[in-house]
């Protein structure tokens, strides 16, 4: 279970928040105007992307599992649709514009103490660009199925297996 810092000023009215069961667990409730803070889950989305009986994946920039491979992910940003969060990581991390051909599956599992709560993953095919790793990948390749490097995530490993 995350760490998540947790207000400790009601946002509605200003007054210091205290521990209390609300909806079945302890939360953040303010004994004045009885506002209850909820804490968010963090969403991601992925894209599976194949050539022939290759897979696209990038290498990771940073801890955790710097130098590991996962699909291209990230955060879905407040508002925005997952697919098209899947379209936009995995341009910004491979240089590929892609098109959403299904929703595989959601995962739910939180892997690591900042990664996501949910991610969404989407079979995509590629439909313009050059592969180049961006952002926050080290590298992008494709590789055979059965030739796959390290893998960072049980999310990436749990994907591959079943689909």
């Amino acid at each position: 279970m995350s760490k998540r810092v947790k207000p400790k000023y009601c946002i509605r009215c200003g007054a210091a928040l205290e521990q209390q069961p609300s909806y079945g667990e302890i939360r953040p409730v303010c004994p004045s105007c009885g506002w209850v803070h909820f804490t968010d889950p963090k969403v991601a989305a992925a894209v599976l992307v194949e050539r022939g009986n290759e897979i696209l994946l990038v290498q990771r920039s940073y801890n955790p599992f710097k130098g590991a491979w996962s699909f291209p992910a990230g955060f879905v940003n407040a508002g925005e649709d997952p697919a098209e969060a899947a379209r936009r990581e995995c341009l910004e991390e491979t240089g590929l514009k892609v098109r959403i051909t299904r929703l595989l599956d959601v995962y739910a599992k939180k892997e690591h103490e900042g990664g996501s709560d949910f991610i969404i993953v989407y079979a995509a095919e590629m439909v313009a660009g050059t592969l180049a790793a961006a952002d926050d990948a080290n590298d992008a390749a494709f590789f055979p199925r059965n030739a796959l490097p390290e893998l960072a995530f049980d999310a990436t490993k749990y994907i591959l297996a079943n689909y």
